[in-house]
Protein backbone atom coordinates (compact mmCIF):
# COMPACT_ATOMS: atom_id res chain seq x y z
CA UNK A 1 0.00 0.00 0.00
CA UNK A 2 1.53 3.11 -1.02
CA UNK A 3 2.57 5.80 1.89
CA UNK A 4 -0.32 7.55 3.42
CA UNK A 5 0.85 11.42 4.37
CA UNK A 6 -1.75 14.64 6.00
CA UNK A 7 -0.10 17.54 6.44
CA UNK A 8 -1.42 20.77 7.69
CA UNK A 9 0.41 24.31 8.01
CA UNK A 10 -0.19 25.24 12.29
CA UNK A 11 0.09 28.80 13.45
CA UNK A 12 2.73 28.05 16.18
CA UNK A 13 5.98 27.47 16.90
CA UNK A 14 8.26 24.54 16.03
CA UNK A 15 9.05 23.73 19.63
CA UNK A 16 5.67 23.69 20.98
CA UNK A 17 4.30 21.29 18.16
CA UNK A 18 7.32 19.06 18.85
CA UNK A 19 6.78 19.13 22.48
CA UNK A 20 2.99 18.50 22.06
CA UNK A 21 3.90 15.16 19.85
CA UNK A 22 6.73 14.08 22.00
CA UNK A 23 5.21 14.77 25.73
CA UNK A 24 5.18 11.79 27.95
CA UNK A 25 3.88 14.36 31.26
CA UNK A 26 0.24 14.33 29.97
CA UNK A 27 -2.30 13.15 27.53
CA UNK A 28 -1.08 14.18 24.20
CA UNK A 29 -4.94 15.32 22.74
CA UNK A 30 -4.10 14.53 18.69
CA UNK A 31 -3.33 11.01 19.23
CA UNK A 32 -6.74 10.55 20.76
CA UNK A 33 -5.65 11.35 24.11
CA UNK A 34 -3.18 8.77 24.78
CA UNK A 35 -0.29 8.95 27.19
CA UNK A 36 2.96 7.86 25.63
CA UNK A 37 4.72 6.07 27.60
CA UNK A 38 8.64 5.25 27.04
CA UNK A 39 11.85 4.53 28.83
CA UNK A 40 13.68 7.44 26.89
CA UNK A 41 12.62 8.76 23.64
CA UNK A 42 15.33 7.91 21.49
CA UNK A 43 16.44 5.30 18.69
CA UNK A 44 15.42 1.61 19.97
CA UNK A 45 13.52 2.72 22.97
CA UNK A 46 10.10 0.78 23.53
CA UNK A 47 7.03 3.05 23.28
CA UNK A 48 2.96 2.72 24.23
CA UNK A 49 -0.21 4.94 23.94
CA UNK A 50 -1.92 4.45 26.90
CA UNK A 51 -5.16 5.47 28.30
CA UNK A 52 -4.69 8.78 30.50
CA UNK A 53 -5.27 6.26 33.50
CA UNK A 54 -2.19 4.27 32.30
CA UNK A 55 -4.43 1.19 32.25
CA UNK A 56 -4.58 0.08 28.70
CA UNK A 57 -2.42 0.27 25.87
CA UNK A 58 -3.78 0.95 22.62
CA UNK A 59 -0.47 1.27 20.72
CA UNK A 60 3.15 -0.48 20.85
CA UNK A 61 5.65 0.43 18.83
CA UNK A 62 9.85 0.98 18.65
CA UNK A 63 11.55 4.10 18.75
CA UNK A 64 12.95 4.35 14.97
CA UNK A 65 14.04 8.04 14.87
CA UNK A 66 14.15 11.09 17.21
CA UNK A 67 15.91 14.48 15.62
CA UNK A 68 14.41 17.14 17.95
CA UNK A 69 12.50 19.19 17.00
CA UNK A 70 12.16 18.31 13.06
CA UNK A 71 11.15 14.57 12.73
CA UNK A 72 10.26 11.61 14.96
CA UNK A 73 9.86 8.21 13.75
CA UNK A 74 8.51 4.79 15.08
CA UNK A 75 7.08 1.51 14.68
CA UNK A 76 3.37 0.87 15.11
CA UNK A 77 0.96 -1.80 16.23
CA UNK A 78 -2.56 -1.79 17.85
CA UNK A 79 -2.81 -4.09 20.29
CA UNK A 80 -6.23 -4.94 19.85
CA UNK A 81 -5.69 -6.36 16.51
CA UNK A 82 -2.82 -9.27 15.02
CA UNK A 83 -1.96 -6.91 11.99
CA UNK A 84 1.77 -6.13 10.94
CA UNK A 85 3.35 -3.50 12.74
CA UNK A 86 3.55 0.27 10.06
CA UNK A 87 5.83 2.80 10.61
CA UNK A 88 4.78 6.34 11.55
CA UNK A 89 6.71 9.42 11.06
CA UNK A 90 5.94 13.24 12.10
CA UNK A 91 7.93 15.46 10.35
CA UNK A 92 8.11 19.40 11.09
CA UNK A 93 9.46 22.15 8.93
CA UNK A 94 9.66 25.75 9.73
CA UNK A 95 7.45 27.80 7.39
CA UNK A 96 6.01 31.17 6.25
CA UNK A 97 2.83 31.26 8.77
CA UNK A 98 4.29 28.85 11.59
CA UNK A 99 4.94 24.90 10.95
CA UNK A 100 4.32 22.41 8.36
CA UNK A 101 3.20 18.71 10.11
CA UNK A 102 3.33 16.17 7.73
CA UNK A 103 2.24 12.90 9.43
CA UNK A 104 3.30 9.95 7.44
CA UNK A 105 2.41 6.32 7.23
CA UNK A 106 4.25 3.95 5.27
CA UNK A 107 4.56 -0.39 5.33
CA UNK A 108 0.63 0.04 5.92
CA UNK A 109 -0.98 -3.73 5.97
CA UNK A 110 -3.50 -3.72 2.90
CA UNK A 111 -7.12 -4.92 3.77
CA UNK A 112 -6.35 -5.02 7.85
CA UNK A 113 -8.42 -3.40 10.60
CA UNK A 114 -5.26 -1.39 11.10
CA UNK A 115 -5.01 0.32 7.95
CA UNK A 116 -8.97 1.13 8.09
CA UNK A 117 -8.07 2.83 11.31
CA UNK A 118 -4.96 4.84 10.06
CA UNK A 119 -5.97 6.47 7.11
CA UNK A 120 -9.58 7.29 8.70
CA UNK A 121 -7.50 8.46 11.96
CA UNK A 122 -4.74 10.83 10.54
CA UNK A 123 -6.84 13.94 9.46
CA UNK A 124 -8.08 13.73 13.05
CA UNK A 125 -4.42 13.67 14.29
CA UNK A 126 -3.34 16.92 12.04
CA UNK A 127 -6.43 18.69 12.34
CA UNK A 128 -6.68 17.99 16.34
CA UNK A 129 -2.86 18.79 17.18
CA UNK A 130 -3.39 22.35 14.68
CA UNK A 131 -6.58 23.43 17.33
CA UNK A 132 -4.57 22.12 20.27
CA UNK A 133 -1.20 24.15 19.09
CA UNK A 134 -3.80 27.49 18.10
CA UNK A 135 -6.50 27.35 20.58
CA UNK A 136 -5.04 25.59 23.86
CA UNK A 137 -7.44 23.12 23.57
CA UNK A 138 -9.07 20.42 21.50
CA UNK A 139 -12.46 21.28 19.21
CA UNK A 140 -15.40 20.56 21.48
CA UNK A 141 -16.43 17.84 19.20
CA UNK A 142 -13.48 15.91 19.95
CA UNK A 143 -13.33 16.45 23.97
CA UNK A 144 -16.93 14.87 23.28
CA UNK A 145 -15.50 12.09 21.82
CA UNK A 146 -12.68 11.86 24.48
CA UNK A 147 -15.55 11.57 27.12
CA UNK A 148 -16.99 8.76 25.12
CA UNK A 149 -13.52 7.17 25.32
CA UNK A 150 -13.51 7.10 28.63
CA UNK A 151 -16.93 5.69 29.02
CA UNK A 152 -16.23 2.55 26.75
CA UNK A 153 -12.94 1.64 28.16
CA UNK A 154 -14.42 -0.62 30.39
CA UNK A 155 -15.57 -3.14 26.92
CA UNK A 156 -11.44 -3.33 25.79
CA UNK A 157 -10.30 -6.31 25.61
CA UNK A 158 -8.29 -7.76 28.39
CA UNK A 159 -5.09 -8.10 26.02
CA UNK A 160 -4.61 -4.53 26.26
CA UNK A 161 -4.32 -4.01 29.89
CA UNK A 162 -0.77 -2.02 30.13
CA UNK A 163 0.99 -5.23 32.16
CA UNK A 164 0.51 -7.40 29.05
CA UNK A 165 2.90 -4.37 27.20
CA UNK A 166 6.04 -3.33 29.05
CA UNK A 167 7.72 -0.29 27.73
CA UNK A 168 11.33 -0.98 29.71
CA UNK A 169 13.21 -3.78 31.43
CA UNK A 170 11.09 -6.25 33.02
CA UNK A 171 13.50 -6.48 35.91
CA UNK A 172 13.02 -2.54 36.46
CA UNK A 173 10.14 -0.96 38.25
CA UNK A 174 7.36 0.23 35.57
CA UNK A 175 7.11 3.81 35.33
CA UNK A 176 3.00 4.93 35.74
Amino acid sequence: MPDSKFRVVINGSITDVWNEITRTDAPIAAFFNSRMDVGRLAPGSRLAMRTPDGKYTGIVGEILEFDPPNRFAHTFRFTSYDDPECRVAYDLEEVVGGVQFTLTISDLPEGTKTAKQMVQGGSMIVKTLKHVIETGKPAFGTRILFGVFKVLAITTPKKCLSEHWPVDDPNERRRR
